[in-house]
Protein backbone atom coordinates (compact mmCIF):
# COMPACT_ATOMS: atom_id res chain seq x y z
CA UNK A 1 0.00 0.00 0.00
CA UNK A 2 1.16 3.60 -1.22
CA UNK A 3 1.98 5.83 2.00
CA UNK A 4 3.00 8.70 -0.04
CA UNK A 5 0.74 9.46 -4.00
CA UNK A 6 2.34 12.11 -5.98
CA UNK A 7 -0.03 13.13 -8.51
CA UNK A 8 0.25 14.40 -11.77
CA UNK A 9 2.23 17.13 -9.91
CA UNK A 10 3.14 20.53 -11.80
CA UNK A 11 4.96 23.40 -10.73
CA UNK A 12 4.99 26.95 -13.20
CA UNK A 13 6.74 30.05 -12.26
CA UNK A 14 5.81 33.27 -14.08
CA UNK A 15 3.14 33.92 -16.61
CA UNK A 16 3.06 34.23 -20.57
CA UNK A 17 6.46 34.61 -22.41
CA UNK A 18 8.10 33.97 -18.92
CA UNK A 19 6.65 30.72 -17.53
CA UNK A 20 8.48 27.95 -16.42
CA UNK A 21 7.46 24.73 -15.76
CA UNK A 22 10.13 23.19 -13.22
CA UNK A 23 7.97 20.24 -12.61
CA UNK A 24 6.07 18.61 -15.28
CA UNK A 25 3.13 16.03 -14.10
CA UNK A 26 5.11 14.14 -12.21
CA UNK A 27 3.37 10.85 -10.85
CA UNK A 28 5.34 8.13 -8.43
CA UNK A 29 3.97 6.58 -5.31
CA UNK A 30 6.46 5.66 -2.40
CA UNK A 31 5.96 2.88 0.39
CA UNK A 32 6.06 2.94 3.72
CA UNK A 33 9.67 2.22 4.99
CA UNK A 34 11.21 2.94 1.58
CA UNK A 35 14.52 5.15 0.91
CA UNK A 36 13.84 6.42 -2.28
CA UNK A 37 16.46 9.20 -3.68
CA UNK A 38 15.44 11.47 -6.55
CA UNK A 39 18.48 11.96 -9.08
CA UNK A 40 19.02 14.68 -11.92
CA UNK A 41 21.43 17.59 -12.77
CA UNK A 42 20.89 21.21 -11.62
CA UNK A 43 17.82 23.09 -12.73
CA UNK A 44 16.28 19.63 -13.40
CA UNK A 45 13.56 20.07 -10.41
CA UNK A 46 14.50 17.26 -8.22
CA UNK A 47 14.65 20.48 -5.19
CA UNK A 48 11.15 22.35 -6.18
CA UNK A 49 9.97 18.19 -6.04
CA UNK A 50 11.11 17.91 -2.64
CA UNK A 51 10.17 21.23 -1.63
CA UNK A 52 6.35 20.71 -2.34
CA UNK A 53 6.72 16.89 -0.44
CA UNK A 54 8.08 19.07 2.69
CA UNK A 55 4.67 21.30 2.10
CA UNK A 56 6.40 24.46 1.63
CA UNK A 57 5.73 25.35 -1.91
CA UNK A 58 1.91 24.65 -3.45
CA UNK A 59 1.97 23.04 -6.74
CA UNK A 60 0.08 24.49 -9.69
CA UNK A 61 -1.67 21.35 -10.36
CA UNK A 62 -1.88 18.07 -8.61
CA UNK A 63 -2.47 16.32 -5.56
CA UNK A 64 0.43 15.12 -2.65
CA UNK A 65 -0.78 12.83 -0.47
CA UNK A 66 0.58 11.09 2.99
CA UNK A 67 -1.12 8.33 5.19
CA UNK A 68 -4.33 9.26 3.02
CA UNK A 69 -3.90 13.27 3.92
CA UNK A 70 -4.55 15.30 1.02
CA UNK A 71 -1.76 18.10 2.37
CA UNK A 72 -2.36 21.26 -0.41
CA UNK A 73 -6.57 20.57 0.57
CA UNK A 74 -5.65 21.70 3.89
CA UNK A 75 -5.08 25.04 6.16
CA UNK A 76 -2.18 27.00 6.33
CA UNK A 77 -2.24 25.56 10.49
CA UNK A 78 -3.44 22.34 9.43
CA UNK A 79 -0.54 22.38 6.79
CA UNK A 80 2.12 23.40 9.77
CA UNK A 81 0.65 20.42 11.93
CA UNK A 82 0.95 17.89 9.39
CA UNK A 83 5.26 18.99 9.01
CA UNK A 84 5.22 18.80 12.39
CA UNK A 85 4.30 15.30 12.62
CA UNK A 86 4.91 13.88 9.96
CA UNK A 87 7.96 15.29 8.07
CA UNK A 88 11.50 15.94 9.57
CA UNK A 89 14.42 18.07 7.34
CA UNK A 90 18.02 17.86 6.66
CA UNK A 91 19.28 20.51 4.30
CA UNK A 92 22.36 20.56 2.17
CA UNK A 93 23.55 24.19 4.51
CA UNK A 94 23.10 22.48 7.58
CA UNK A 95 20.39 25.94 8.61
CA UNK A 96 21.87 25.68 12.68
CA UNK A 97 21.28 28.55 14.36
CA UNK A 98 24.78 29.80 15.00
CA UNK A 99 24.20 31.72 18.55
CA UNK A 100 22.16 28.30 19.90
CA UNK A 101 24.37 25.54 21.21
CA UNK A 102 24.05 22.08 19.30
CA UNK A 103 21.26 20.75 21.73
CA UNK A 104 19.14 23.94 21.50
CA UNK A 105 19.58 23.94 17.60
CA UNK A 106 18.20 19.99 18.08
CA UNK A 107 15.28 21.54 20.14
CA UNK A 108 13.85 23.77 18.09
CA UNK A 109 11.60 21.38 16.03
CA UNK A 110 9.99 20.62 20.06
CA UNK A 111 8.94 24.42 20.04
CA UNK A 112 5.48 23.72 19.77
CA UNK A 113 5.06 20.61 21.35
CA UNK A 114 4.00 21.55 24.37
CA UNK A 115 6.00 19.36 26.31
CA UNK A 116 8.44 21.33 29.30
CA UNK A 117 11.79 22.15 28.94
CA UNK A 118 13.03 19.49 30.51
CA UNK A 119 11.18 16.78 28.71
CA UNK A 120 12.65 18.73 25.12
CA UNK A 121 16.31 18.58 26.49
CA UNK A 122 15.60 14.60 27.36
CA UNK A 123 14.92 13.70 23.93
CA UNK A 124 17.30 16.47 22.32
CA UNK A 125 20.08 14.54 23.84
CA UNK A 126 18.55 11.25 22.84
CA UNK A 127 18.75 12.24 19.54
CA UNK A 128 22.22 13.91 19.58
CA UNK A 129 23.36 10.21 21.13
CA UNK A 130 21.79 8.38 18.09
CA UNK A 131 23.70 10.22 15.96
CA UNK A 132 27.18 10.56 18.12
CA UNK A 133 27.19 13.86 19.27
CA UNK A 134 26.23 13.63 23.22
CA UNK A 135 29.59 14.87 23.84
CA UNK A 136 29.31 18.25 21.57
CA UNK A 137 25.72 19.01 22.99
CA UNK A 138 26.75 22.56 24.47
CA UNK A 139 29.15 23.56 21.65
CA UNK A 140 28.02 26.03 19.45
CA UNK A 141 27.61 25.44 15.56
CA UNK A 142 30.91 27.55 14.46
CA UNK A 143 33.04 24.88 16.94
CA UNK A 144 32.15 21.70 15.41
CA UNK A 145 33.31 19.98 11.77
CA UNK A 146 31.00 20.18 8.94
CA UNK A 147 30.20 16.42 9.32
CA UNK A 148 29.35 17.02 12.69
CA UNK A 149 26.90 20.12 11.76
CA UNK A 150 25.28 17.51 9.32
CA UNK A 151 24.82 14.85 12.42
CA UNK A 152 23.12 17.46 14.54
CA UNK A 153 20.69 18.51 11.79
CA UNK A 154 20.06 14.82 11.26
CA UNK A 155 19.27 14.62 15.13
CA UNK A 156 17.20 17.93 15.06
CA UNK A 157 15.30 16.19 11.75
CA UNK A 158 14.70 12.64 13.41
CA UNK A 159 14.20 14.80 17.53
CA UNK A 160 10.07 14.30 16.98
CA UNK A 161 10.43 10.77 15.66
CA UNK A 162 8.95 11.57 12.27
CA UNK A 163 7.78 9.16 10.04
CA UNK A 164 9.11 10.86 6.92
CA UNK A 165 12.56 11.92 6.36
CA UNK A 166 13.42 14.25 3.15
CA UNK A 167 17.34 15.31 2.74
CA UNK A 168 18.50 17.80 0.39
CA UNK A 169 22.02 16.58 -0.59
CA UNK A 170 22.71 15.97 2.84
CA UNK A 171 26.07 14.89 1.85
CA UNK A 172 27.08 18.01 -0.55
CA UNK A 173 29.52 19.48 1.64
CA UNK A 174 31.43 16.82 2.70
CA UNK A 175 34.08 15.16 2.19
CA UNK A 176 33.98 11.01 1.60
CA UNK A 177 34.73 9.75 4.57
CA UNK A 178 32.38 11.69 6.29
CA UNK A 179 29.76 11.22 3.75
CA UNK A 180 29.52 7.74 4.11
CA UNK A 181 29.49 8.34 8.31
CA UNK A 182 25.77 9.95 7.27
CA UNK A 183 24.74 7.73 4.89
CA UNK A 184 24.88 4.83 7.46
CA UNK A 185 23.13 7.10 9.41
CA UNK A 186 20.31 7.30 7.45
CA UNK A 187 20.57 3.91 6.17
CA UNK A 188 20.26 2.89 9.94
CA UNK A 189 16.90 5.17 10.33
CA UNK A 190 15.72 3.87 7.09
CA UNK A 191 15.92 0.22 8.34
CA UNK A 192 14.25 1.37 11.74
CA UNK A 193 11.10 2.07 9.40
CA UNK A 194 11.83 5.85 8.72
CA UNK A 195 10.49 6.69 5.12
CA UNK A 196 13.34 8.49 3.37
CA UNK A 197 12.90 10.72 0.37
CA UNK A 198 16.75 11.91 -0.34
CA UNK A 199 18.03 14.19 -3.26
CA UNK A 200 21.56 13.41 -4.38
CA UNK A 201 24.21 14.47 -7.03
CA UNK A 202 26.14 11.61 -5.48
CA UNK A 203 25.76 7.72 -7.24
CA UNK A 204 27.85 6.72 -3.92
CA UNK A 205 24.62 8.03 -1.97
CA UNK A 206 22.22 6.99 -4.58
CA UNK A 207 23.35 3.62 -3.71
CA UNK A 208 22.05 3.29 -0.18
CA UNK A 209 18.23 3.78 -1.50
CA UNK A 210 15.99 0.84 -2.37
CA UNK A 211 14.86 2.88 -5.39
CA UNK A 212 15.93 5.85 -7.57
CA UNK A 213 13.52 8.47 -9.30
CA UNK A 214 15.70 9.97 -12.11
CA UNK A 215 14.56 14.41 -13.14
CA UNK A 216 15.54 15.57 -16.34
CA UNK A 217 13.35 18.99 -17.63
CA UNK A 218 11.27 18.42 -14.95
CA UNK A 219 9.68 15.06 -16.39
CA UNK A 220 10.38 11.75 -13.91
CA UNK A 221 11.98 8.81 -14.90
CA UNK A 222 11.43 6.04 -12.38
CA UNK A 223 14.44 3.99 -12.79
CA UNK A 224 14.05 0.38 -10.59
CA UNK A 225 17.90 0.37 -9.23
CA UNK A 226 20.47 3.14 -8.44
CA UNK A 227 23.11 1.51 -10.77
CA UNK A 228 20.90 1.92 -13.85
CA UNK A 229 19.92 5.48 -12.56
CA UNK A 230 23.46 6.65 -12.00
CA UNK A 231 24.12 5.27 -15.99
CA UNK A 232 21.25 7.54 -16.83
CA UNK A 233 23.14 10.56 -15.25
Amino acid sequence: MSFIICDTISKTYGQGDACVKAIDEITFTVRSGEFVAVMGESGSGKSTLLSIMGAMNTPTSGRYLVDDIDVYALDGEKQADFRREYLGFIFQSFHLVPYLSVVENVMLPLTTTGHSRRVKEFMAHEALAWVGMADKAKRLPNQISGGEMERTAIARAIVNNPPVLLADEPTGNLDTRTSKTIMTLLARLNQQGTTIMMVTHSTACAGYAQRVLKVRDGLLIDTPNPAEAAACV
